[in-house]
């Protein structure tokens, strides 16, 4: 059984379509194919089934997947231990970024990572299904370090970094029959429409959570997936929103007014995060290291 048989096997389990991993590996789907063929032969057991839903995982498959990960993570460790004993950090690493966040300086961050390990390389991936996305593909290997919004404490199995807390603030029209007030409860909110992220994203989790709590339904009149629009929509009065003090400083608030929740806590929380059950290579250490660094002031300590 070679390394390359079990890369070509998760590519395939991970992506659920023969064709999706060649893209992944750059090779012909033609190679993946004869690759887990042999796979299959030495094994004499069948680890996918084709159907309508795309490619799936046999019983066999399934046994083989977790112990596929973790043969592939203890040879990459041996290849960076080796590496590090010569002084040099080398890879490949993926990082999940979220849209309309500038917290971080990436620009910066990469061009310092590069002048510290020239022979890392950085994958930028842009979140397509919010935190929530980001957080699954963190757990299947697909990324190694992702910026990532908890709504509450992060979860046990990732390693994670505040990098910043801000509380969301209503947003609405200077005209709205709000804008003249310093505070709101929640339930005064009933019945009104909202701009917002689809489900799964950061501020929509947040949110959610705090109406849910309070007993209050809300209707979504928009949802747009890159939030530093949002209070252009909420300027043009097709809802209301919220939004944290640092995305309104970058955008601008002309024609909007903010409006503080009374009656619960709506905080925006910024993480760094990585897995904390599978052991992350040099060169993903390399880049957390590097961005708690460059965490600003206004960061918080080190979440267990």
């Amino acid at each position: 059984m070679e390394l390359r048989q079990l890369e070509y096997f998760l590519a395939v389990a991970d992506n659920h379509s023969f064709t999706r991993a060649a893209e992944k590996l750059h090779v012909v789907q033609s190679g993946v194919s004869s690759t887990i063929k042999a796979l299959e032969r030495e094994l004499g057991a069948q680890l996918f089934v084709r159907g309508p839903a795309g490619v799936t995982l046999t019983a066999a498959g399934r046994e083989l997947a977790p112990r596929a990960r973790t043969t592939l993570d203890a040879a990459r460790a041996a290849v960076d231990a080796v590496a590090a004993a010569r002084g040099a950090v080398r890879g490949t690493v993926t990082l999940g970024t979220l849209t309309s966040i500038n917290i971080i300086d990436l620009p910066t961050l990469l061009a310092e990572l590069y002048a510290r390990h020239p022979g890392v390389l950085v994958q930028l991936r842009s979140a397509r299904a919010g935190s929530a996305g980001l957080v699954r593909q963190l757990r299947a290997g697909d990324l190694d370090v992702a910026f990532v919004v908890f709504p509450e404490g992060s979860p046990a199995d990732l390693h994670t970094r505040l990098v910043a807390a801000y509380p969301l603030l209503l947003v609405v029209p200077a005209h709205h029959p709000l804008a003249a007030r310093e505070t709101v409860r929640i339930s005064e909110l009933a019945g009104m429409t909202f701009v917002d992220g689809p489900p799964g994203y950061g501020n929509r989790a947040v949110v959610d959570r705090a109406f849910a709590a309070a007993g209050v339904a809300r209707t979504i009149a928009l949802e747009i997936a890159d939030i530093g629009t949002t209070a252009t929509h909420i300027r043009n009065g097709i809802g209301i929103g919220f939004l944290s003090r640092f995305i309104l400083d970058e955008i601008g608030d002309d024609g909007l007014a903010t409006v503080r929740i009374a009656d619960q806590d709506l905080c925006w929380r910024l993480y760094v995060a990585m897995s904390a059950v599978r052991p992350p290579s040099a060169a993903a250490r390399a880049v957390f290291s590097l961005i708690e660094q460059m965490i600003p002031d206004r960061g918080a300590p080190s979440v267990p």
